[in-house]
């Protein structure tokens, strides 16, 4: 059941510009774990399998790694760039690249949080970071942070959340952002009008189902002092891991489900249960998805009840599987990296997503190949 009173809070909201619009995300509704959730989806026994494994080699690895997380200092170095422009926004931008280079879409996504009216604190996770990268970032962020590569974005956040409020006495609200998309594909001032419209919360761009209702990590927005102490509070109790799994598991799923409990307004700019619905109208966007998957294939064999019964049975990664809808349907300005340098999904027709970005695009498809090239360079540059 949802909490009347959030109800209330999200239908007062003013209209926003179709088809940006916060939806609640809820009760936490399909709720099987993620492993036993890849046992429904996984398109054969033997992938299904060798993901297991997968994860249990990486959890079995990270532990004793784990052990070591308090024993050592992990900022390496930092930086004070820009002077603050904001009394109250500020960014905290996590990146990591095993060549140690910035691209210029990450440079290009600092400059668009910029504009949006944040302070940007820059974190890289990067091995190493030559100097013109360095100094790129310092005139563009108010602070430059070097850290290990420890404990994904969580673990960021938890060490330097006390420092920003320290930093910014006046903090009004945090966005949470990382280089895990790319893009921005269109102008952000509509997103964050319409995230901001939302008053006090804790609100992100999509809801996921798998694992239960939650919102994605990759961009979130917390506004409010009381959202922000209990972000501390949550952050303090938090078990930060070199586990990705783990860091999924008691990061991303865990967070949405505590500030509910605690009373907060948790919503998605893009809802899951309204960006099923549009792709179910639609008979083009409908055949999409069932090739997508074989568990699907039985979709447009079903009625409007069944279709979505069968979808609620097996919960999508929405920035995956629903990727061309959210996009051409719903103006969703990013495309997951992930998606399109590894689609391990191995969804049909990822291969045309430069046919998405438009002329005059904040960041353009040249500028989106080149980070991607940079990406797929392993090793750190000297």
């Amino acid at each position: 059941m949802t909490d009347p009173q959030v109800d209330s809070r999200l239908a007062d909201l003013p209209d926003a510009p179709a088809p940006y619009r916060l939806s609640l995300v809820g009760a936490q509704g399909t709720s099987l774990p993620r492993l036993l959730h890849g046992m429904t989806t996984a398109r054969s026994r033997l992938r299904l399998l060798r993901r297991m494994a997968e994860v249990g080699l990486e959890v079995a690895a990270a532990l004793p790694r784990d052990l070591l997380l308090r024993a050592r200092p992990d900022l390496l170095r930092q930086a004070v760039g820009r002077p603050p422009r904001s009394a109250g926004s500020v960014a905290l931008y996590v990146h990591y690249a095993a060549t140690g280079e910035v691209s210029a879409m990450v440079l290009r996504q600092v400059e668009v949080l910029a504009q949006a009216g944040f302070d940007v604190v820059f974190v890289t996770m990067a091995p190493a970071i030559g100097t013109a990268h360095w100094q790129a970032l310092r005139d563009r962020c108010a602070w430059v942070i070097q850290r290990r590569n420890c404990g994904y974005d969580f673990g960021a956040w938890k060490q330097l959340f006390g420092q920003i409020l320290a930093r910014w006495p006046g903090l009004t609200e945090l966005l949470l952002a990382n280089d895990s998309v790319l893009g921005p594909l269109r102008g952000l001032d509509p997103v964050f009008a319409t995230l901001r419209a939302g008053g006090e919360g804790v609100f992100g761009l999509t809801e996921s189902r798998q694992g239960g209702a939650h919102l994605q990590s990759y961009f979130l927005l917390l506004r409010g002092r009381a959202v922000f102490a209990d972000f501390a509070a949550f952050l303090a109790q938090l078990r930060v891991s070199h586990s990705k799994w783990l860091s999924v598991q008691r990061g991303e799923l865990e967070f949405t489900r505590f500030m509910r409990q605690r009373g907060h307004l948790v919503a998605a700019l893009f809802g899951y249960e309204r960006v099923l619905a549009a792709v179910l109208a639609q008979p083009s966007a409908r055949a999409g998805l069932a090739a997508c998957h074989p568990a699907l294939r039985q979709l447009e064999a079903l009625g409007p009840e069944a279709r979505l019964a069968l979808l609620h049975r097996q919960p999508l990664n929405p920035t995956h599987h629903l990727w061309l809808p959210l996009v051409r349907l719903f103006g969703f300005p990013f495309i997951k990296t992930d998606l399109v340098r590894r689609n391990p999904a191995q969804l049909p027709g990822v291969e045309a997503w430069p046919s998405l970005v438009a002329p005059g695009a904040p960041c353009d498809q040249a500028l989106l190949a080149a980070h991607l090239a940079i990406m797929e360079r392993p090793t750190a540059a000297a």
